[in-house]
């Protein structure tokens, strides 16, 4: 594939200087990233680490009764397997795909040792990790203060930003448990939406109508969420 196409499917592809880009590009291989396809487990320790270009990821905390709950999504914007190279090999939370589409997985130690280089992608990969933190600091503060149908916007305009289209293919009891709510939940919530005119949803699949609408209908965590990628990633191009 084309150095130039390759590099605009993923924005930390896009922002490797030159030097290191030709060390990682014979290593960097496009994989097919199905619905529901697991990227690693707690306490596993991960031979790659992904880089999503049309596919999202979600990032889930896993129960002991086998309930999760997502803390963060990842699309083209960033990379699934930080704890790499932030020291733990591994994680308590499991990588699941929440929107199937394409990515690129690159052998775990070639990462690391680009990052132990102390060089500018260690700089890069530290800027994407602060404003992952944030992201998942900000689930947790919305899950636990703000209505139902407000975290549905934000999940739907965080989602909406990873995506090249405005259709979203996910059930009603995939959400759920993106959201750790009850279906029936998040039917009315859903419901609740649809009926203000900013989304359709139909047989699992969900069109959305109106984007400002559903700014304007989540809190404030989406745009906090999205002004700390914008301010740590800048000039994030559309992929």
């Amino acid at each position: 594939m084309e150095t130039k196409v390759l590099k605009d499917r993923n924005y930390l592809f896009h922002c490797i200087p030159k030097k290191e880009w030709k060390r990682l590009l014979p290593n960097i291989e496009q994989v097919s990233l199905p619905l529901g396809k697991v990227l690693y487990e707690p306490g596993i320790k991960m031979n790659y680490v992904y880089f999503p270009s049309t596919a999202i990821i979600s990032l889930l905390y896993a129960l002991e009764n086998g309930s999760a709950v997502e803390i963060a999504v990842v699309g083209n914007e960033g990379i699934v397997g930080i704890s790499i190279f932030m020291g733990g090999e591994s994680t308590s939370s499991r990588a699941v795909v929440q929107s199937a589409g394409l990515g690129y997985r690159v052998p775990s130690r070639l990462i690391l040792n680009e990052f132990n280089n102390a060089g500018p992608v260690m700089h890069l990969l530290l800027r994407y990790t602060q404003a992952l933190i944030t992201q998942m600091s900000q689930t947790a503060v919305c899950n636990r203060h703000h209505s139902l149908d407000q975290q549905l916007c934000r999940w739907l305009l965080l989602s909406l930003d990873r995506l090249t289209s405005n259709e979203l293919i996910m059930t009603q009891e995939l959400i759920a448990n993106m959201l750790g709510v009850r279906r029936e939940g998040v039917t009315e919530a859903a419901l609740k939406v649809q009926k203000a005119g900013f989304i359709k949803y139909s047989r699992g699949h969900i069109t959305i109508l109106d984007r400002k609408g559903l700014e304007n209908r989540t809190c404030e965590c989406y745009a906090v969420v999205k002004a700390e990628y914008d301010r740590l990633l800048p000039n994030k191009m559309a992929v």
